[in-house]
């Protein structure tokens, strides 16, 4: 038996992602004294907010019922992933992302926190790709997968600073 899924609902799971991402940033700027660290966690968070933005404009391409695949998950693993991705095990939710940067933690700590949740991102992306028709934007996940890598360089590139 296949599983369909409706597309705004994976859309809105990619919003939470991204909107998780942002918060997840921005209170990690709250935690650092730094002031070259606190503007580039803002930086990020700024990026996770324009990637929000996208997914809700290709959401809203969809109608409320509009599936988008049908695929054969005879042990529902696909909605089990799905639903794991509702439930904020991307960037997690907004007590676990305060809970993922425990007082003290250094700057050091914040980014490999960040770089665990830009890959199970990427991972999440990779996965909703083959949902998404090519009309809609398919191509558009492409390069929001380009953007996640490029976050996990940049805060490799940050580690490597300090």
């Amino acid at each position: 038996m296949g599983l369909i899924f409706n597309a705004r609902e994976v859309f809105e799971i990619a919003e939470q992602i991204e909107r998780n991402g942002g918060k997840f940033y921005r209170h990690a700027a709250q935690t650092v004294k730094d002031e070259k660290a606190k503007k580039f966690l803002l930086k990020l968070a700024e990026m996770e907010d324009v990637h929000e933005s996208f997914f809700s404009l290709l959401k809203e391409k969809f109608s409320p019922t509009e599936e988008v695949a049908g695929l054969p998950d005879s042990e529902n693993q696909a909605l089990a992933y799905l639903q794991a991705m509702a439930e904020g095990k991307v960037f997690g939710n907004v007590e676990d992302i305060t809970s993922k940067i425990a007082p003290g933690s250094s700057f050091v700590d914040i980014i490999n926190t960040a770089i665990g949740f830009e890959k199970d991102t990427i991972v999440f992306f990779a996965a909703i790709k083959d949902l998404v028709p090519q009309d809609l934007g398919k191509n558009n996940i492409d390069s929001l997968i380009r953007e996640e890598v490029s976050h996990i360089a940049i805060l490799l590139g940050e580690k490597a600073k300090i």
